[in-house]
């Protein structure tokens, strides 16, 4: 037996092959039937009642068929496994279909190609996922604002290159990580706005010689416009690497996030403290406290940057035009990456909402720090009448001194900047000691800096209400899109619930 006969002798001669059914269909199925049967029922429901509304289809023909798609034993598909008998689910449910409805059946196919309503269920279960994840990233929002409020007056360091710069208020850094996730939100937005778009009508790739109305079949199934081009419809995928994109950089962003909030609570930062739920202990060092939480959200904000990369890079050099690349293969990547979105933030928010944050010992590194050095090089310009690239000299040399000494910055006193000045130009500026002591302290560095975007309190105060203002516009516009869509499935079921009846009117008055 040659080596082609001995592969067919395994794999069956006809479709599907063994291999290709493990490898491909069956994989493909299970996905398809847990995510994708609900849309294709609605999609055959905003098929069909267009299809009579424009009388391609006669309305007893209609409740014919409809009577078929209610009758579906959906239970009974969600259980089931690929046995190869159909090559995927959307032929199962036909044949499932035309079992009720007779050879009418196969008449809910007109004017429609497996291209534009696989692109159209996929856009569904898109949409879906993107909303819960922007839902999550609001939900997260919402508890960094009260943690933001909580804050407004901690003192801590603010570090740049990893190294102390400037003091600053907890809740400035907070709130930075606050407009990330803004941004985040705006990506996501965009994203969903170009998903949500109806191909249907495209068919194939050319649309269809019936006169079928794409408008109708998109606003029943809630898609507020058509994909103008029908090539475009089944071709683009531009759709799908715009959420990959927009999921990498959320977990990008919420990684770096996630890092911090580790350094910072390790025994040597000993800045905050993740809540007891969150933690873990050692099986053999009982001083342990892991915060384990922040590393899990940190491990799988990495898998989801994974999972939207393996979406870009399968659609790379791929021809543009329909093509199993952008289909099953490459879905469950994407459903994955949002699901992920919303479990990580919802850890994040309650590991976020329950920190404890050492502020005494934080408000002590600051005032010890030199970090302050830069309010008193602007002292130095305001007081002394001294050009500020000196000024600026004059606080370094105090720094040089203060170390060389072993000092830190609670000992900056008017004696010390008179030593510095005199290195630097030669004579004593002679300010009072109040002024010195003023512009070494850590509270008067954050107060002063009430600029917008400032982490001053009175700035922190008035930033939280903006957000707050915008935050809630956010939440509004999210469930009025979540319960337009809502309405716009059970509309469905609204429309054709008379098919098939008698008028009443028309039996008493014998018409």
């Amino acid at each position: 037996m040659n080596i082609k006969e001995s592969i067919l002798e395994k794999e069956g001669r006809k479709f599907p092959g063994a291999t290709y059914s493990e490898v491909v269909l069956a994989p493909a199925y299970e996905h398809a039937k847990q995510s994708l049967l609900e849309p294709m029922i609605a999609t055959h429901k905003a098929h069909l009642i267009m299809l009579v509304e424009q009388e391609l289809l006669q309305e007893s023909a209609g409740s014919q068929i409809l009577a078929a798609i209610c009758a579906l034993d959906k239970e009974r598909i969600l259980q089931s496994t690929y046995d190869g008998q159909y090559e995927d689910l959307f032929f199962l449910v036909e044949s499932q279909i035309m079992k009720v409805a007779g050879e009418m059946g196969g008449s809910l196919h007109l004017a429609r190609s497996r291209n534009d309503m696989g692109v159209a269920m996929y856009r569904m279960v898109l949409r879906e996922k993107i909303l819960l994840a922007i839902e999550a990233l609001l939900s997260f929002q919402e508890t960094l604002l009260r943690v933001i409020d909580n804050y407004k007056e901690t003192i801590v360091l603010g570090h740049t290159h990893t190294q102390q710069a400037q003091p600053m208020t907890f809740s400035h850094y907070l709130l930075g990580m606050y407009d990330v996730v803004d941004r985040d939100l705006k990506r996501l937005k965009a994203a969903y706005d170009t998903c949500n778009a109806s191909p249907l009508g495209a068919a194939a790739l050319t649309t269809t010689g019936f006169p079928i109305d794409r408008n109708t079949v998109a606003e029943l199934l809630g898609f507020p416009k058509i994909i103008k081009s029908a090539y475009d419809a089944i071709g683009g995928a531009d759709y799908l690497g715009e959420i990959a994109t927009a999921i990498q950089l959320t977990f990008i962003n919420l990684g770096r996030f996630s890092q911090d909030l580790l350094l910072w609570s390790s025994q040597e930062f000993s800045a905050i403290r993740v809540a007891d739920p969150y933690v873990q202990t050692s099986s053999i060092m009982p001083q342990k406290r892991n915060p384990v939480s922040l590393e899990h959200i940190r491990a799988l904000s990495s898998s989801g940057i994974g999972n939207a990369q393996t979406v870009l890079q399968m659609l790379h050099n791929t021809p543009y035009g329909d093509i199993n690349d952008t289909e099953d293969d490459l879905q469950p990547y994407l459903w994955k990456g949002l699901h992920l979105i919303d479990q990580v933030f919802r850890l994040t928010n309650v590991v976020v909402g329950t920190l404890e944050v050492n502020e005494a010992l934080l408000k002590r590194r600051a005032q010890e720090s030199f970090a302050t050095i830069t309010e008193l090089a602007d002292t130095l310009f305001r007081e002394a009448n001294i050009p500020f690239r000196t000024s600026h000299s004059i606080a370094s040399q105090v720094v040089k001194i203060a170390l060389a000494r072993g000092l830190n910055a609670t000992h900056v006193t008017s004696v010390l900047v008179d030593e510095a000045a005199k290195a630097v130009v030669g004579i004593p500026l002679n300010l009072p000691e109040e002024i010195i002591r003023t512009a070494m302290d850590p509270e008067h560095f954050v107060k002063t800096r009430s600029l917008p975007g400032g982490p001053a309190p009175k700035e922190m105060k008035r930033a939280i209400v903006e957000r707050e203002a915008s935050l809630h516009h956010h939440i509004s516009l999210l469930h009025t899109e979540v319960y337009r869509i809502k309405v716009c499935m059970e509309r469905l079921d609204q429309l054709t619930s008379h098919w098939g009846k008698t008028d009443e009117n028309d039996i008493n008055t014998g018409h």
